[in-house]
């Protein structure tokens, strides 16, 4: 297959040409008018790798008292991934019980299973892998870890914490008037604090190290989450964790990058121009050097508008903006056969054209093989 008349985006130019495309992979870059798929000038990039994406719940839990069926969740999600130029998909399933999101620990269960055997029939349409999320105050977080940390899909872990009063919940005001809005009354509240609070103090210690000692034993990725101080980050540092996912504040990321952790920031954050929790901008990352990939966190399409958002505030350039949701993340993972458009690189592209100033995907490629 030859796609011709395209911008390819490469890793540090716009290059006007076609893509010579074999058994799935990218064979060579060839002249702007040789024959082929005539992408009309559009741009061509990698396709998207988002290491975080908790959109698998939204589509379990469409609301609140309505839990959909795992399966067709499943292939819900999978569809959106793939129409939002996602070609490789970490899906972030949460292990333990965090009080107020009881259901995610069934939702982790019926994940893993789903993505499993979907994934071994060849039925999704992005490539799925697996990021366990564990929450450390949890009591079962422990035994949901060994249930799955010899699945071969497992290729991430974070260390989280979501205890209101830690992290990124350490504003107890703000988190009350979360809670609020999504229907606890005051007295609910209360006793579900009183109660995460104490979970805390009781299993987080032990837990991290339960967690940290297994990890090391499978040489496992490792991330923590929500770091909020640089004296967390030196913690996590000597502990072997080399990825900084989602810091919540400047100090952190500054101390991360100092100790030469790879850092993930959270793309809706860029789109919506600021943090829905109060926390630090993405954008003020970006522009001190201090994000290496950006996540979709819990929006698929917000990697591709964040990409382009950066580019367009002049901060990177679209070449390096585009890395962030490529390159960057795949080189987080050592996923070394994708995230850039080169010779022997796997043919997993998305062809986007600008709509004004905002990005329309028109087609997306997984090896090869048009997926949307």
């Amino acid at each position: 297959m030859i796609l011709s008349n395209a911008r390819l985006i490469l890793q540090d130019d716009i290059h006007h040409g076609a893509l010579v495309i074999t058994s799935g992979r990218i064979k060579e870059i060839g002249p702007p008018g040789q024959t082929g798929l005539d992408l009309e000038g559009d741009f061509l990039l990698p396709g998207l790798i988002d290491l975080h994406t908790d959109n698998l719940e939204r589509q379990v839990l469409p609301r609140a008292s309505a839990r959909w069926p795992s399966r067709s969740a499943l292939l819900a999600h999978d569809a959106q991934c793939a129409a939002a130029g996602i070609t490789t998909v970490f899906d972030a399933l949460c292990l333990g019980d965090i009080g107020f999101e009881k259901a995610r620990v069934q939702t982790f269960k019926d994940g893993m299973a789903d993505i499993r055997d979907f994934a071994a029939a060849g039925i999704l349409k992005a490539e799925h892998f697996l990021h366990l999320r564990c929450e450390l105050p949890a009591p079962d977080m422990p035994a949901l870890l060994e249930s799955a940390i010899d699945e071969p899909l497992v290729r991430l872990i974070s260390l989280m914490n979501h205890s209101p009063g830690i992290g990124q919940y350490a504003d107890l005001s703000r988190y009350h008037a979360m809670r609020e809005a999504e229907g606890f009354s005051r007295a609910e509240i209360l006793a579900m604090v009183d109660d995460l609070q104490a979970s805390h103090q009781r299993h987080t210690e032990a837990n991290r190290q339960f967690l940290l000692s297994l990890a090391r034993t499978k040489n496992m990725s490792l991330a923590s989450h929500d770091d909020r101080t640089a004296a967390e980050i030196s913690r996590n540092a000597e502990d072997g964790i080399t990825i900084a996912e989602f810091p919540v504040s400047l100090e952190a990321a500054r101390a991360a990058r100092a100790k030469n952790m790879r850092i993930i920031a959270g793309a809706p954050n860029i789109v919506r121009g600021g943090s829905h929790s109060g926390n630090v901008s993405a954008s003020d990352l970006i522009r001190e050097n201090l994000a290496d990939a950006l996540a979709s966190d819990y929006v698929p399409a917000a990697m591709l508008e964040a990409a382009f958002a950066v580019a367009g505030a002049k901060p990177l350039g679209l070449p390096r903006a585009i890395a962030l949701v490529t390159s960057g993340p795949a080189d987080l993972v050592s996923l070394h056969d994708r995230g850039r458009i080169a010779a022997g690189q796997r043919a997993d592209l998305v062809q986007v054209r600008l709509h004004g100033e905002h990005p329309v995907i028109r087609a997306v490629w997984r090896q090869g093989v048009r997926i949307a």
